[in-house]
């Protein structure tokens, strides 16, 4: 038999025209099973609601089902760390939000996995303006400056919950605190569904935290709106001010949420995935529940959203750091 001595450049060039088609069938018939969409957090919080909403979606897009788990813990840690270390095949995703990427890196300092390395952006899903709100019966105010000159009156004695130590809600609060110069107390739960229902209860005084869980309760009258963290008002609450226009200048935390999947993960697969959350998020279905929520939807690129989680990791470190925020 006669051997042709072709070039290693050729043979391999002629290999991998060979594999492409197969490659190209075996992405293309992506997904073949049920997408787990991993929710670091507990039910009930915008990180879950907004994971639902989309991914209800998606599964309506795609073909298959999006099957919500909930992995709470360690602030956002645990269910970050499940996907980081699943296999990057398309079936394993999850919404991650401000805190599970750009606050936790200066938060705890021994995580098994980086938020930019060792995840693979996929689309900036929604940009939440907290909402600062008030439990009447505990704390009869109406606006930022009563609540301010309240605590400078009694430093330490109003009590303000949040999702967890360096999550959003508080951050946020820990952001407003510098800002004013005032001293709140925090308590910590175990997500925001659990913090929610002791607000509502009287057991706290107030929180800071996204529209989709905040709003419900303020529109049924349990709760007092107080004001909005982001520099303009919410279009579906137009009614409630901003911090900036009460006197806190400048005021903007707003939380905002994405898909990332496992770093590795095919980029036909994320530019899918990128694809169909897009249409929805821009879709006459979905875009007008989220702003019924407060939520902002604001899809882009894969790359604008690495780009955002590198900056906003920057920014709330230097808050964590000048207020020497721990996860203890």
């Amino acid at each position: 038999m006669t051997r042709l001595n072709l070039p290693r450049r050729t043979l391999l060039a002629g290999a991998g025209l060979l594999a492409t088609p197969g490659l190209l069938r075996a992405q293309g018939a992506w997904p073949e099973r049920p997408v787990r969409l991993v929710v670091p957090f507990t039910p009930g919080g915008s990180t879950d609601i907004l994971a639902r909403a989309l991914g209800a979606e998606l599964q309506e897009a795609l073909g298959q089902p999006f099957v919500v788990e909930n992995r709470p813990g360690a602030g956002g840690t645990l269910g970050s760390d499940l996907v980081a270390r699943a296999a990057p095949d398309g079936y394993t995703l999850m919404m991650g939000h401000i805190g599970t990427l750009a606050v936790n890196p200066s938060l705890y300092r021994n995580l098994s996995f980086d938020t930019v390395t060792s995840f693979a952006p996929i689309v900036l899903v929604a940009n939440v303006a907290n909402i600062l709100a008030v439990n009447t019966r505990k704390l009869p105010i109406t606006n930022a400056q009563e609540l301010i000159a309240r605590a400078k009156a009694s430093p330490g004695t109003i009590t303000y919950g949040s999702g967890g130590n360096g999550s959003a809600a508080h951050t946020a609060v820990v952001a407003f605190c510098l800002a004013t110069g005032i001293e709140l107390t925090h308590v910590p739960y175990r997500g925001t569904g659990p913090m929610m229902n002791d607000l509502i209860a009287g057991q706290i005084d107030m929180t800071m935290t996204g529209g989709p869980p905040i709003l419900p309760p303020v529109r049924a009258g349990l709760l007092r709106a107080i004001g909005v963290s982001s520099l303009q008002r919410l279009s579906s609450a137009a009614d409630i001010p901003t911090l900036d226009e009460q006197g806190v200048r400048g005021f903007d935390a707003v939380q905002w949420y994405g898909l990332v999947a496992p770093a590795g993960t095919p980029r036909p697969i994320i530019d899918r995935v990128n694809a169909a959350s897009a249409r929805a998020l821009r879709g006459e279905k979905l875009k007008p529940r989220l702003a019924a929520e407060g939520a902002d939807a604001a899809p882009g690129t894969p790359e604008q959203f690495r780009d955002m989680i590198i900056a906003e990791r920057e920014r709330w470190g230097e808050v964590i750091r000048r207020a020497n925020v721990t996860n203890e």
